[in-house]
């Protein structure tokens, strides 16, 4: 589908603008306003944000997702040209507008259903929200086959993948191995990990990330996710992926082929590298980013992920095992038991627990199976899994405070 508008420019929408994502995403369209025309930037409750940078890009609509900050956002666009909507078929009327490039960058499983519309029209989506695969994976892609439209991918670890895989077949491919910093916590000592507070597991030493995607590093929730996401959207067996800890985050991923040649895809810890690789495909154009100097790196370090500090792993494989809703579940799970954490309800090393248990339950009553899901059943499945998380964490008493000794 090709709608550009005036002059050539590009029509360009972002879901999740007020995030780090988005935010990098913004900044690039910023430092070329010749070549876009904005059409719908939506955000969460920084309608503020929101509104700043829809005036700024002149913006076709500006959308939040809260109903409720819809007369504030209002008054911030007043004048400005810019339409304000709200709520969640707001999202979704968005994401039918004419575009030719759609960033999906919403935080969480509340990005699936605009990422779906959006395909519909058959547009390039570049994917962040990792949720969307991890949920519905198959029913994502086969969406995209059946519009004719291109998912990408902005996660640096899969945008990594899809470089060093141009122009290789997949069947060549032995494995794919997916670098994890390792967290903000990866060398605390393991009795010390039941007392770190939302504060110290959302400090990243390399990346500037949102708190809960830096929390999600910390516990290796996020790296779990990305092992789905490999698996969903290459097609890779679980068996063809793993994990391993680079404490530099400056070689985002490797691809072993057949003939025992390994690809690394090296690069600053900037998620504008993989944005701008996203938004100028199929060509290569000037991002800025900083570029590495070997000489002063002088080492790269690698290690295998130790499983007590990172259950979420283990998870991980067992979800790509399970196949049907499970992902769904095991998404809705980790966002229920990090929503508890932080709110000082679980410790740290409480939430790996609670997503298995959650996972037992809703298995042992038949809750994950699903030969064909639909999307119904992916929400019915997250739905579920919310509501089992509330109740067991709710059964173990009262939960200790993170970061409180006993």
């Amino acid at each position: 589908m090709t709608v550009t508008g005036g002059g050539g420019r590009r029509r360009i929408s972002v879901f999740g603008a007020t995030g780090s994502i988005g935010q990098s995403t913004l900044d690039l369209i910023a430092r070329a306003p010749q070549a876009y025309d904005v059409v719908a930037l939506t955000g969460g409750a920084n309608v503020e944000r929101l509104a700043v940078d829809a005036i700024r890009l002149h913006a076709e609509v500006a959308v939040t997702a809260h109903e409720n900050r819809l007369p504030e956002l209002r008054a911030r666009l007043s004048g400005s040209g810019v339409a304000a909507t709200a709520g969640a078929t707001a999202l979704l009327e968005a994401a039918d507008r004419p575009a030719d490039w759609i960033m999906s960058a919403i935080v969480g499983a509340a990005g699936l259903p605009p990422g779906l519309r959006a395909l519909r029209h058959g547009t390039v989506l570049a994917l962040a929200n990792k949720e969307s695969l991890v949920c519905a994976g198959p029913i994502l892609m086969a969406e995209a086959a059946r519009h004719g439209a291109t998912i990408l991918p902005v996660d640096s670890e899969h945008s990594a993948v899809f470089q060093a895989l141009r122009g290789e077949d997949i069947a060549t491919v032995e494995k794919v191995v997916i670098t994890a910093s390792g967290g903000g916590l990866r060398d605390w000592p393991l009795a010390r990990l039941p007392h770190a507070t939302p504060a110290e597991a959302g400090a990243h030493p390399n990346w500037e990330m949102g708190q809960r995607i830096t929390i999600d590093s910390a516990s290796m929730f996020n790296k779990a996710m990305e092992l789905i996401e490999t698996h969903e959207f290459f097609g890779l067996a679980p068996e063809r992926i793993e994990a391993i800890v680079h404490p530099q985050s400056l070689v985002h991923a490797l691809v072993q082929f057949n003939d025992g040649a390994m690809m690394a895809h090296l690069g600053a810890p900037d998620m504008r590298h993989a944005i701008g690789h996203a938004l100028n495909w199929p060509d290569r154009r000037e991002v800025p980013v900083a570029r590495l100097d070997l000489a002063a790196v002088a080492r790269l370090d690698f290690a295998a992920p130790d499983p007590a500090r990172y259950p979420a792993l283990a998870l991980a494989e067992r979800v790509m095992a399970t196949g049907g809703l499970a992902g769904a579940a095991f998404n809705a799970a980790k966002e229920a038991a990090l929503d508890l954490f932080i709110a000082g309800a679980l410790s740290f090393t409480e939430m790996a627990p609670l997503v298995e248990r959650v996972l037992d339950r809703m298995e042992a009553e038949g809750c994950l199976e699903a030969r064909a899901a639909t999307l119904d059943m992916v929400m019915e499945a997250d739905r579920l899994a919310r509501d089992r998380a509330a109740e067991l964490a709710g059964s173990t008493g009262t939960p200790r405070r993170a970061g409180q000794m006993p």
